[in-house]
Parts: C-alpha cells; sequence; structure tokens
C-alpha cells in the first residue's frame, strides 16, 4: 500500500475515479456551484479510472459509505445527501489523517445512512438548538435534519427572560409551546434554557417603577414567580433546565451580576430550589463556557461542591464547549469533564461549535468586539478552503474521542445549531462575518465534519458501532 502526499494526491485526483467531477485543484464545490438533485447540468466526461478502497484506521471505510451511500462514483452528484464531490472529500480526509489507499473493488454500503443518534444511541443524546423558525418548522432543510440527526432539543433564545417574560405580568407562551409540542412530536428529550442569566434578562427584572434597584426580598419574589410560572408550564414535559447560566468569571469568581449583588451568591441556591418545587421530575443543570480555562474549572468545581453540600438538588453541569480550531485542548477538555465527572454529577456538552474563523478575542462568549469586518478577519467568506474543511473534521473527530472516553459520565451532546447558516458565531464575537462551525452547511448538506464524527464510533469494517476503549 502507498502512503500518499499532497502532490500524489493531486495526481491522483487527475487520473481516478470513474468519471466523478472534480474541481481544479482538488477544491471543493461551492455551495453557489451546488447542482442539485435531478439537475440537467451537463457534467464532464472521463476515462474509466480505477476503483478505490480504502483500509480503515478509526472508519475509515465508513466514511467512505457515508459520503457515497455506496453509489458509484460517477453517481455521487446526484446523491441528495452528499455535499461536496465524494471521492475528493475522501481524498482530503485521507491526506491529513495519514491513512493508506489500496486499489481494489469498492463493496456496497450498507442498507439505509448512518445518523448521529443512531450512531451514538448506547452513548449519549445527540442534540441541537433550534432557532424560531425551526421551531415553528418553516426552515424545512433544518427540521429534516433534526428529525434525521437528533434525539434531543434545546431552544436557542424563545425560553429565555427576554423573550418568554418580557415585560410584568406578561408572558408569551407561543414559540415554547410550539418547541416542546415539536420535541414531543418526535419523541425528544426536551431541554430548557435558560432560567436565570445575566443576559436577556430585561432591566425592569431588577428595578423599581423608578428605575432604582429594588431590594432582596423583591427580587427573589420576582425569581419564584417567573420560575414557577415557566417551569410549571411545562412540568413533565420539559425533561432537563439549564437553571443558572454563565455565574462565573473566567477567573472563577462570582460574577457581580444583579442577581449577585442584590440577591447574594445564594441567589444559585434558591433558583435551583424553586426549579425543583415547581417540577421535582425535572434534572437540573448548572451551564457554563471555558470551564476548561484552569482558574475557571477551579471556581466551578468549588461551586458545584457548595450547592451539593447545601442540599441543592443539582443533576448535571453543562459544560458550553464553544469551541476554536486550537483550543481547548484534548487534554483541557478530558481533564474538565474528569472533574466535574468526581463531583459525582452528570455531565452534558451543551452548546457545542467549532469556530474556524481568525479570533481578536481571548476565549470566551462574553468578549464581543466593534470592529470594522476586514478580508482578514472574514477569510472565507464565499467557501471554506479544502485545508480548513479537513481540519474541522479532524478537530471534531478528536472532541468526540473524548466524549467517547467519558461516555459513562456524559448524558447528551447538544450542537448549538444545526447548520452554519444558523450559528450565532456569523455575528460573534463581531457582525457579518461567515462562519463554518457546525457539520451541516448552509444548504442543510452534511459537511466531511459529520463523517469524521460517525468515524470516530463505527468500526471500520462492519459499519457496526465500535468501543473506542
Amino acid at each position: 500500500m502507498k502512503r500518499l502526499n499532497s502532490k500524489s494526491l493531486r495526481n491522483s485526483l487527475k487520473e481516478s475515479a470513474n468519471g466523478a467531477k472534480y474541481e481544479s485543484q482538488g477544491q471543493v464545490r461551492s455551495e453557489a456551484e451546488h447542482v442539485a438533485p435531478g439537475s440537467k447540468k451537463p457534467r464532464a466526461s472521463r476515462p474509466e479510472g480505477p476503483k478505490y478502497t480504502y483500509s480503515a484506521l478509526s472508519g475509515l471505510r465508513h466514511i467512505f459509505l457515508i459520503l457515497t451511500q455506496g453509489r458509484r462514483p460517477d453517481k455521487v452528484g446526484t446523491c441528495p445527501w452528499l455535499s461536496y464531490s465524494a471521492p475528493l472529500a475522501l481524498f482530503v480526509l485521507l491526506i491529513g489523517s495519514g491513512f493508506f489507499v489500496e486499489s481494489k473493488p469498492v463493496p456496497a454500503a450498507p442498507a439505509g445512512t448512518a445518523v448521529l443518534k443512531d450512531v451514538f444511541k448506547n452513548d449519549f443524546m445527540i442534540g441541537a438548538a433550534l432557532n424560531r423558525r425551526q421551531i415553528f418548522e418553516e426552515d424545512t432543510s433544518g427540521v429534516a435534519i433534526v428529525r434525521t440527526h437528533f434525539n434531543s432539543i434545546t431552544p436557542e433564545n424563545v425560553l429565555k427572560w427576554a423573550l418568554v417574560h418580557p415585560e410584568p405580568g406578561r408572558y408569551d407562551f407561543a414559540a415554547p409551546d410550539r418547541f416542546v409540542e415539536f420535541g414531543e412530536k418526535h419523541g425528544m428529550f426536551v431541554v430548557g434554557h435558560t432560567l436565570v442569566w445575566h443576559n436577556q434578562t430585561p432591566r425592569w427584572v431588577f428595578q423599581d417603577e423608578k428605575g432604582n434597584p429594588v431590594g432582596r426580598e423583591v427580587l427573589l419574589n420576582r425569581l419564584r414567580e417567573h420560575i414557577f410560572t415557566v417551569v410549571g408550564r411545562y412540568k413533565g414535559r420539559i425533561k432537563g433546565w439549564d437553571v443558572v447560566n454563565e455565574a462565573l468569571n473566567q477567573d472563577g469568581t462570582m460574577r457581580e451580576s444583579p442577581w449577585f449583588k442584590i440577591i447574594g451568591d445564594d441567589y444559585l441556591v434558591k433558583a435551583f430550589q424553586f426549579a425543583h418545587e415547581a417540577d421535582p421530575n425535572a434534572e437540573l443543570y448548572y451551564n457554563d463556557y471555558d470551564l476548561e480555562l484552569p482558574a475557571k474549572r477551579a471556581g466551578g468545581v468549588e461551586l458545584i461542591k457548595k450547592l451539593k453540600a447545601a442540599g441543592v438538588p443539582i443533576s448535571g453541569v453543562g459544560l458550553q464547549n464553544h469551541n476554536q480550531m486550537d483550543w481547548p485542548s484534548v487534554a483541557d477538555e478530558d481533564a474538565t469533564i474528569t472533574a466535574f465527572e468526581k463531583l459525582g454529577v452528570k455531565i452534558h456538552i451543551t452548546e457545542l461549535d467549532v469556530d474556524v474563523l481568525p479570533r481578536t478575542t481571548r476565549p470566551g462568549a462574553d468578549y464581543a468586539v466593534d470592529v470594522t469586518v476586514t478580508p482578514q478577519l472574514n477569510p472565507y467568506a464565499d467557501r471554506l478552503p479544502d485545508a480548513q474543511q479537513l481540519a474541522l473534521a479532524k478537530r471534531y473527530a478528536e472532541l468526540f474521542q473524548v466524549y467517547l472516553k467519558h461516555r459513562d459520565a456524559i448524558e447528551r451532546v447538544t450542537f448549538w445549531g444545526v447548520a452554519d447558516g444558523d450559528s450565532w458565531l456569523n455575528n460573534w464575537p463581531m457582525k457579518g462575518r461567515t462562519n463554518y462551525p457546525l457539520l451541516f452547511d448552509r444548504l442543510g448538506r452534511p459537511k466531511p465534519a459529520l463523517a469524521a464524527v460517525i468515524a470516530v464510533n463505527v468500526k471500520p469494517q462492519t459499519g457496526t458501532r465500535g468501543t473506542n476503549d
């Protein structure tokens, strides 16, 4: 068997694959160039070339089957599940991962197409955060992806205080009702997000009619009324709640939010108590970002210890996992999961994505910047280049390898969005950029990252779930 380098890869692309269409220099087709199923656009013809199969390390054969659905390469362009030219995407994965290629006939794919929730059904739930258009089933492409790949859903915004309880005495349950109905209709584990947060909470919550800060008892009463109303409405239907969101600073100290300043640090204890009283059977979580930072991780561990010592009915910790391409490291992620696992709580990966764009800030979801977007800050405005597609696939694969290592502690892995166009990272930490942080592109087509994630947990020769121990 011959190991390919970048030069031999390009040569192989020119000579192979049964007439499949390739872009110049082996580039993945952009969304604008995508040919929809049934299109009559003429295709370039090439002479018959050798067929390839791939000796599999970490599920490589399965990557090929996922990308092509067992079709001949000259039929790949009309495969509705295929995002890109499948042989090209496969070769890109091969060259970056150090896999080997040998000339043999490609065996037929097994019936059906592997999907995330099935591949990981014995490990943890796979979830997605839904936006309003998906909740109301207006985004038909996004809804189809959710129904196919996910068995848990979280609302991206519609249960945050500013949207569900915008004014004193007025609640808007239209979208949350539809959200819960959607989850129930499709047999999904429904998560509520979020009850207590320093962001997206109206000013009136913390102020009297004159605009002055209210006292501790007034704010506690407002908190209790809000939680009993919202959690009580979905008692027994929403199975888990992000009760308190982002209460820590990056150094692990308590964030001095209005909740903290007015009530004191026991506002977390009170919030969990209220939520438990409103629905004694619901799972209750503390949720935060950047807990992979050593100082913040230490602060998070101490916070959970204090809550448990106070008798707080906390079920789990949510690690948001808003990741960058080079942070956190695999070691940091592993250490963070281990630290909270030792506390006897379940782990939830709650807001997973991978930012592929240059950052002008430190890690963290709280660092918005107001700068002019330049080509240097938005380098992939038209498409994500092949090398970055490969890097993203490898990044997701290494993250899921860590998650699988801790499968006994992790209950759920939720992506923060369905497809790239939905992601908050298109406007964070600066507005107006084009990001590619998820497993599906802007047209709802699977990316190489999806195949890489699936391959992490599939035996290469049989297409069945692996142990990855």
